[in-house]
């Protein structure tokens, strides 16, 4: 079958394969999933989603027997998104045509979304990776590091984030409105399940050398990068709050210990420049966490990620009169403070400073009209968030 062509009735899987020049491994892959629905007697499909091959894979993929949709938009996840929305089966299964998975071994994903599982995903270390399937790089830190990272960003319950081979529920995905185009989908696909609170499984699966004799699509640093990236946007919390909530719990504490002069232990003493870090390090803090709250408050608004009583609660009391209100409180603090130290100074007649307590009043000071500034453009960039909110309601 090719584009156009109708959907079986009553069809329950459909086995998807995005495809850039495949003409190596697409035939083996379709006969492998053929094969599997044939003999599990599943009423379904193989779909390949062509992302511009050039190399004939579209022909010998219709000789297989397969539907084949081309995909215009380039990309992994370009091709999968319109394979998705062409999908006839209730079910997808999903995986890269380049015969590392095997297709005709698909009855643990197809259980699983029986039973009600919304997306099921495959996992490579519990069954097991062939020598020379996955690079040493991705087995022992790509891969183990990012699926950590998304274990503990969105306690996603999967050991293996990021295997090509997974089955879902279509209606549940498509309702995701995935947009990545780029090999981040795989994360994003994963990681908007669990937001959406969908029910996510695993089972094994094995991973084997795939069968082409040039180089994968996959580029080690750079996709890597994209996945981490993606992991982080959709996590302010970790990617603002939690650093800048501890470079402002350090600082403060730093802060308060040197404020009355130098503090000693047993192998290191700290003093003025120590006492310029913290004060530094509670500016930086500041500064993370007014950007957490901002993108934690954007992403709310535009669905980004989902409104919660905590987000709606800091929309309720970190209005912009209110926050204006404490930018004016730390800036005055500042003024004050600034006058206090600049009048002691002036005493001794702008000489040298005894008193180890009024250069750090000074640069307190300092610290706190900047901490002032930075609130007081914070409350009026909520306002400006604020605005197509107030303008719809």
């Amino acid at each position: 079958m090719s584009d156009g062509e109708t959907c079986e009735p009553g069809c329950e899987m459909t086995i998807l394969m995005p495809c850039l020049n495949e003409a190596e491994t697409v035939a083996a892959c379709i006969e492998k999933a053929r094969s599997y629905l044939r003999e599990s007697s599943t009423v379904g499909e193989v779909l390949i989603a062509d992302n511009g091959s050039t190399d004939g894979s579209q022909k010998i993929a219709e000789t297989c027997g397969a539907r084949v949709v081309t995909i215009q938009s380039k990309g992994y996840g370009a091709a999968l998104i319109g394979g998705i929305e062409a999908a006839c089966g209730r079910y997808i299964v999903m995986g890269d045509a380049d015969d590392s998975y095997d297709f005709s071994r698909l009855d643990g994903f197809r259980d699983r979304l029986r039973q009600g599982s919304d997306l099921v995903m495959g996992n490579r270390f519990l069954e097991g990776i062939d020598p020379g399937a996955m690079p040493i790089l991705h087995r022992y830190l790509g891969n183990p590091v990012l699926s950590f990272l998304g274990r503990l960003f969105f306690r996603i319950p999967v050991g293996d984030f990021h295997c090509g081979l997974r089955g879902f529920r279509a209606k549940a995905i498509r309702s995701l409105g995935l947009r990545t185009t780029g090999m981040e989908f795989a994360s994003e696909m994963v990681v908007r399940s669990a937001i959406a609170g969908l029910k996510i499984d695993e089972v094994p699966t094995r991973l084997k050398p795939d069968g082409r004799s040039r180089k994968p699509h996959l580029k080690t640093w750079r996709d890597g990068w994209r996945h981490l990236k993606f992991l982080l946007m959709y996590c302010p919390r970790w990617l603002f709050v939690i650093p800048g909530a501890s470079c402002l719990a350090v600082g403060g504490i730093l802060s308060a210990l040197l404020f009355f002069g130098p503090v000693t232990f047993p192998s290191i003493g700290l003093d003025l420049n120590s006492f310029i870090t913290a004060c530094m390090l509670i500016l930086v803090g500041m500064q993370l966490l007014s950007f957490g709250a901002l993108s934690r408050y954007f992403a709310a608004i535009t669905g980004f990620l989902p409104d919660s009583p905590r987000v709606a609660s800091m929309v309720r009391h970190a209005t912009t009169d209110r926050l204006a209100l404490a930018a004016g409180a730390l800036m005055l603090l500042g003024v004050a403070l600034f006058g206090f130290s600049l009048s002691a100074w002036a005493a001794v007649d702008f000489g040298p400073l005894a008193n180890p307590i009024i250069p750090r009043t000074m640069i307190a000071a300092m610290t706190s009209i900047i901490a002032g500034v930075q609130v007081f453009f914070t409350a009026f960039f909520f306002g400006i968030l604020a605005i197509p909110t107030k303008a719809a309601s």
